[in-house]
């Protein structure tokens, strides 16, 4: 899954979607499809994904690096970075284009995911 925006002391996302609508649909239309609440917050190296539905089935993965409580009502928090921050950090200061997207190909290749109640 490749990055497709990174956004210095804001968010990074990855995901299906390629299109440059992406960013501005979580920002202008979060609120119109609120379906899932949580009491996770938008702190730094939260994981979430859009509360926009898209007529394909598109997903979308943002994490937060830094805390951001402007995005609780725009994105579904599901997790949050427990080791690797550091990574986070570095594809933060990654070199991008004037529509944020990275200049060089960054992706995840895998992903640990551990459930905690």
């Amino acid at each position: 899954m490749l990055f497709r925006h990174v956004i210095k002391h804001y968010v990074i996302q990855a995901g299906d979607s390629d299109k440059l609508g992406a960013v501005e649909d979580w920002t202008l239309k979060g609120k119109q499809y609120s379906q899932l609440h949580t009491s996770l917050k938008h702190e730094a190296f939260m994981l979430g994904t859009s509360k926009v539905k898209h007529d394909k089935k598109e997903f979308e993965l943002f994490i937060t690096t830094a805390p951001i409580p402007d995005l609780n009502e725009k994105l579904i928090v599901f997790g949050k970075v427990i080791r690797g921050e550091d990574i986070v950090q570095e594809i933060e200061e990654v070199d991008t284009d004037e529509h944020y997207r990275p200049k060089s190909s960054i992706g995840i290749r895998s992903v640990n995911l551990k459930q905690s109640i």
